[in-house]
C-alpha cells in the first residue's frame, strides 16, 4: 500500500485542527471532572480512596486500550476505528452523567477512557500517515501546545460548570464534544491507513509488537518521551506537598502548578519555528539543555536555603520550555521508525508514557519534602535518564 502523505497544499488548518482536537479529547475528559471529585465522597457516601478509583479506572483504560486501537487501526483502517472510539467515549460520558452510584460511575469512566484512547493513538498515527519530515514535527508541536493547555483549562472550566450546573453537566459536556468530534472525523478526515500492509492476525499482531520492541532507535525515542513524562508527573505529585510547606493554600496551588504547562506551550511554539531550519537532533539537544538548566536552578536554590514558592515555580519555566522543545521531535520519531506499524508504535509509546507517569508520581511520594531539594533530585534523576537515552539515540543514528 502506498503512502498517503498529502501534498503541502492540502494540509489545511482545518485538517490539522481536527487531528489535534481528536488527540486532546482524552486529556479534556480525564481532567474536566477533577474539581467535582472533591464533593463525590459526600455525594455518594464513599471514601476518598474509592473516589480516586474513578480516575484510576479512566487512566487504566485510556492507557491499556491504546494497545488495542493502535494495532487494529494498522489492520482495519484509521477512520472507522476512530469513529467507533468516539461513539464509545460518548456513551461512557452519558453513562457517567446518569450514574446513580460510585461503582457505576467508575465503570462509566472506564468506558469513557477506553473510547478516548482511540483519539490519542489513532490521530497520532494519522499524523504519521498524512505528514512528512519537518511538517510532521511542526504538527506535533501544535499537538504539544494543545496538550499543554488542556489540563489546566479543563480543570478551570470543569470547576465553573460544577459550581453552576452540577457535576453531571461536565459529563454531558464531554458527550456533546464527542459527538462534535465524531462529525468532524466523519466529514473532515481522509480514510488514512498505514503506508504498507499491516499485520493480519493475532500472531502477526504480536510479531508487530515484537518487531517494534526489537528496534533500538524506537525504544530510545520512547525512553526519552517516558523520562519527560515521569519528570512532569513527579512535579505534579510533589509540588503540592512542597508548596504547602511554603504556606500556599489549596486555592492558590494551581497557579504555581501551571508554570510548566504554560512554558511548555512556549517551547512548542519555538519548535514550530525552529523545525524549518534546524534538525530534530539539535532541537532535542536544546530541549535537554533548557530542562537540565531549570532543574539545576531549582536544586541550587533549595540547597541555598531559599523557601519561597517562586524559587520552585520560576526555574521550572525553563523546564517547561525544554519539554516543549523535546516532545514534538520525540513524538514524531516514535511513529516514524516503522511506518506500517505507526498505530502500534503510538500505542506502545502512549502506554509507556502512562506507566512512567504513574511511577514518577508514586516514587516522589516515598521521599520526605521539607523543601524543594528532594523533589528537584527525583526530577533530575528522571531527566538524566532521558539525557542518557538521547545520547545513545543520536550515537546510534550517527553510526
Amino acid at each position: 500500500m502506498t503512502s498517503l502523505a498529502l501534498p503541502a497544499a492540502r494540509h489545511s488548518p482545518w485538517l490539522i485542527a481536527n487531528l489535534i482536537f481528536q488527540i486532546a479529547f482524552g486529556l479534556l475528559a480525564m481532567t474536566v471532572c477533577l474539581p467535582s471529585m472533591q464533593d463525590w465522597p459526600e455525594t455518594f457516601g464513599a471514601s476518598q480512596a474509592s473516589v480516586q478509583l474513578t480516575l484510576s479506572a479512566f487512566i487504566a483504560a485510556y492507557g491499556g486500550m491504546q494497545l488495542v486501537w493502535g494495532p487494529w487501526s494498522d489492520r482495519i483502517g484509521r477512520k472507522p476505528l476512530l469513529l467507533v472510539g468516539l461513539t464509545l467515549a460518548c456513551a461512557g460520558s452519558l453513562a457517567a452523567a446518569l450514574a446513580p452510584s460510585l461503582g457505576l460511575l467508575t465503570v462509566a469512566r472506564m468506558l469513557q477512557g477506553a473510547g478516548c484512547a482511540a483519539g490519542m493513538v489513532i490521530a497520532r498515527a494519522m499524523v504519521q500517515d498524512l505528514f512528512t519530515g519537518s511538517e510532521r514535527t511542526r504538527v506535533m508541536a501544535f499537538v504539544g501546545m494543545t496538550m499543554g493547555v488542556c489540563p489546566p483549562l479543563a480543570t478551570l472550566v470543569g470547576g465553573q460548570v460544577h459550581v453552576r450546573l452540577g457535576w453531571q453537566a461536565n459529563f454531558v459536556l464531554m458527550a456533546a464534544l464527542a459527538a462534535v468530534l465524531f462529525v468532524a472525523a466523519w466529514r473532515g478526515l481522509p480514510a488514512a491507513r498505514a503506508a504498507s500492509p499491516a499485520p493480519r492476525g493475532t500472531r502477526d499482531l504480536l510479531a508487530g509488537f515484537a518487531r517494534l520492541l526489537r528496534e533500538p532507535v524506537y525504544l530510545l525515542y520512547v525512553a526519552v518521551l517516558a523520562s519527560t513524562t515521569a519528570t512532569f508527573y513527579t512535579f505534579l505529585g510533589g509540588a503540592p506537598i512542597v508548596l504547602k510547606g511554603y504556606g500556599i493554600t489549596p486555592e492558590r496551588i494551581g497557579w504555581y502548578i501551571m508554570c510548566i504547562p504554560m512554558a511548555y506551550i512556549v517551547g512548542n511554539l519555538w519548535t514550530s519555528r525552529l523545525v524549518r531550519r534546524s534538525s530534530d537532533r539539535r532541537i532535542m539537544a536544546l530541549g535537554q539543555a533548557w530542562t537540565l538548566s531549570g532543574l539545576a536552578l531549582v536544586l541550587a536554590l533549595g540547597l541555598w536555603g531559599t523557601r519561597d514558592p517562586l524559587a520552585l515555580a520560576l526555574p521550572l519555566l525553563l523546564l517547561g520550555v525544554g519539554h516543549g522543545l523535546l516532545a514534538p521531535p520525540t513524538l514524531s520519531g516514535t511513529v516514524g521508525i516503522v511506518p506500517a506499524l505507526a498505530g502500534a508504535a503510538a500505542a506502545i509509546g502512549g502506554l509507556i508514557q502512562q506507566l512512567s507517569g504513574a511511577v514518577g508520581s508514586f516514587v516522589v511520594g516515598l521521599v520526605p519534602h521539607s523543601g524543594q531539594v528532594n523533589l528537584a533530585v527525583v526530577m533530575l534523576a528522571w531527566a538524566l535518564c532521558g539525557l542518557c537515552a538521547q545520547w545513545l539515540l543520536h550515537a546510534r543514528r550517527r553510526a
